[in-house]
């Protein structure tokens, strides 16, 4: 017989002069910047996934280069997991603003190996093998940087604004993406091929490694929330009740994993590649996904927690998708038109944007304070490595093997249904501590 998790706990009615603090705007702000440095550094490869296959994996076949540049893309997602159990405990542990400043120094690292990293036509399978470490120090530090990040977000605000501080931690995602997306973009139209092709992709990257000064300076000054001396015992051990709500909260990541790794990162090579749209007008159709996370997120946050809204809000934001998967993905396979293909986008993104901050709040509810960030992380990067980290890899594979541009869809639908399943049975506990 398992023994059950214990029960969180009522918030305190007058908060501690430092978690007071760091509910203020200037704290929220801080660690959303902070992850937004740490999501931007971690997406932008799949921005420029084709110009990276074509340097660090030659092959006679494109669609051979881009697969294996698009699994190394996937690769970074296998640390996450690890990320997220080291990292998740050691903010347990030793505290919330010590983890997050590690994940900083492990992304910095990273992206520089990346960024530098010479071709493979100058060093040979040296050069791949540089990358691939890159990717892999990356999803190490993503992995531990999410999770801790949201519940840092959640433990400095109070429980009646809960879903609208930690829907800013998908917002600064949408923020990132936004930045990298724009990057593609001006950077198309700035240089001309070869100049892109030859030296011009690695200019987001080195960009950044602004992330170690900057993200240092800010998480220094954030105050703890969390102190590990006063956490009950009895929440430390591993039973049978955490990992079931891991693995609730793993599905639950189906559907919006799925969707934003469709839709934000890769729909740049699938409008290209599978609909032979210009370059440019795909980065723009991505700059419209990540402007959506940023701006629609913490709206819906603030109309989740006026209502106290958590399952019943979700229920809607995951099945909305499911139906409109099929005749999206129709009308963007059957007419050119940039005016369409942003309408088609944005329908298919908004339901995870409004349902991002009750997500985030059901889920860290789910889990005692002491267990808080270890759960968190490890449902949130599990989820995204087994359905969206492979998204990309997956979609592209679909459309190979099926012959129709509208494979992606079918991915999408089967995350939708999983997610929905996990939703019924993973506890709703508003308010808790």
């Amino acid at each position: 017989m398992t023994r059950p998790l214990p029960a969180p706990t009522a918030m305190h009615t007058g908060p501690e002069p430092a978690v007071q603090a760091s509910s203020s705007r200037k704290t929220l702000i801080a660690c959303s910047l902070g992850n937004a440095l740490e999501m931007y550094d971690f997406t932008i490869y799949s921005f420029f996934a084709v110009l990276i296959g074509r340097h660090f994996f030659p092959s006679d076949s494109p669609m051979a280069s881009l697969l294996m540049s698009l699994a190394t893309f996937g690769v970074g997602f296998l640390m996450r997991p690890v990320g997220a159990m080291v990292i998740g405990l050691y903010a347990d542990r030793r505290g919330r603003k010590a983890a997050l400043s590690l994940t900083i120094g492990l992304m910095t690292l990273g992206t520089a190996l990346i960024a530098f990293a010479p071709t493979y036509s100058q060093v040979g399978i040296f050069a791949t093998a540089m990358l691939v470490a890159g990717r892999l120090i990356q999803g190490l530090s993503a992995g531990g940087e999410i999770g801790t990040a949201a519940v840092f977000l959640m433990e400095s605000s109070t429980p009646g604004k809960r879903c609208h501080s930690v829907s800013w931690q998908a917002a600064s995602q949408g923020y990132a993406a936004l930045v990298g997306a724009g990057f593609g973009l001006a950077l198309s139209q700035a240089l001309d091929a070869h100049a892109l092709e030859s030296w011009g992709w690695r200019i987001p990257f080195i960009f950044g490694l602004l992330i170690g000064p900057v993200g240092l300076y800010i998480r220094n000054r954030l105050p703890e929330t969390h102190d590990a001396a006063r956490a009950p015992q009895g929440a430390q051990g591993m039973d049978g009740e955490l990992l079931r709500r891991i693995a609730l909260g793993i599905g639950l990541m189906a559907s919006s994993t799925i969707g934003m790794y469709l839709f934000v990162f890769y729909m740049p090579t699938y409008l290209t590649t599978a609909l032979h749209y210009p370059s440019g007008s795909a980065m723009a159709i991505a700059c419209i996904s990540s402007g959506c996370m940023a701006i629609i997120c913490p709206l819906a946050g603030k109309f989740a927690d006026k209502y106290q809204l958590r399952k019943r809000l979700l229920v809607w934001t995951i099945a909305a998708p499911v139906l409109l998967t099929l005749p999206m993905f129709y009308l963007l396979g059957q007419v050119e038109h940039m005016g369409l293909a942003m309408m088609c986008v944005a329908a298919l993104i908004l339901p995870t944007c409004i349902g991002a901050g009750a997500y985030f709040a059901l889920i860290m509810e789910g889990f005692p304070k002491a267990r808080r960030s270890f759960g968190t992380s490890v449902s949130y990067s599990l989820g995204v490595t087994i359905f969206g980290g492979f998204s990309p890899l997956v979609a592209t594979w679909l459309i190979a093997a099926l012959g129709t541009p509208m494979a992606p869809a079918y991915y999408l639908l089967a995350g939708g249904v999983v997610s929905l399943a996990c939703l019924k049975y993973f506890p709703e506990n508003k308010g808790c501590e």
